[in-house]
């Protein structure tokens, strides 16, 4: 599944090309997604000005001059620019056609995403009670120790909580954990403030590593101008159990938290 350096790569790559240009037409060739594409999209953004190209966690804001196109790209989903005129694939649901003549093309398989129109996106449902995004003075070791008071659950899934912080997904949680030395297993509320200090620097550190690098490409993730990302060339545990740790050599554990593959260090990490 993208995460949050994922689509911040798709968002930079994006962004320059619609930012300013006008929406010509919307083409919906399927609006079974998670949510249904609204039945009015072609009405609502055709004729309009893009504004800007932001983000808040997973999610990308295409602000009209009216309104805005919330979108996520699931589990499999990709938005990239496409010439006008190329041919179309069986999962290519969306094209959003530019009077530069370029198309923003939403393919997804799984059709696990989501593109909707929102007035007011700030205050949608989806993003109303999401965390701090973790880039931001608004995110640091302070805020885990003190949310993680009394908490018994595994320490992976509490960093994982969108309430917590947004955008540390399964990845990116697995390599921010192994960097600073914590089992993923240690319950959250019995993590010290100092090493919640050194976690929320290795998250910042590493999603802007991954974000410089393009993301990380396991399957089916590829940027806004077609490419893959490359960080999945320096992970140090997500994907790689039992495998021999880079660091100590110790054989790599896998276990299962909260549903997901969690791969540690038994000797790394405490």
């Amino acid at each position: 599944m993208p995460e949050l350096p994922e689509v911040e790569t798709t968002r930079r790559g994006i962004a320059p090309f619609l930012e300013g240009q006008r929406v010509s037409r919307v083409v919906v060739r399927d609006r079974r997604l998670r949510w249904p594409i609204p039945e009015d999209l072609d009405t609502r953004l055709s004729g309009q000005r893009i504004v800007t190209v932001q983000r808040r966690a997973k999610y990308l804001l295409i602000n009209a001059e009216v309104g805005t196109l919330i979108s996520h790209l699931g589990m499999s989903g990709n938005l990239r620019l496409v010439e006008g005129g190329s041919p179309v694939g069986k999962h290519e649901h969306v094209d959003i056609e530019l009077e530069s003549g370029l198309i923003l093309r939403y393919t997804d398989p799984r059709r696990f995403g989501a593109m909707l129109w929102s007035l007011d996106p700030h205050n949608h449902e989806l993003l109303l009670r999401l965390g701090p995004e973790p880039l931001t003075d608004l995110f640091d070791g302070e805020r885990l120790y003190q949310l993680s008071r009394g908490r018994s659950m595994a320490v992976k899934p509490f960093i994982m909580d969108n309430a917590v912080v947004v955008g540390v997904g399964n990845i990116y949680a697995s390599e921010a954990l192994f960097a600073a030395g914590i089992d993923p297993r240690r319950e959250a509320g019995g993590v010290s403030r100092a090493r919640y200090l050194k976690l929320a620097e290795e998250i910042k550190r590493i999603l802007a590593a991954a974000i410089e690098r393009g993301g990380t490409t396991l399957r089916d993730f590829i940027g806004g101008d077609g490419q893959p990302g490359y960080f999945q060339q320096e992970l140090f545990v997500y994907g790689r159990g039992g495998e021999l740790c880079k660091v100590c050599g110790t054989t790599l554990r896998e276990v299962k938290l909260g549903q997901r593959a969690s791969v540690y260090c038994l000797r790394c990490q405490r």
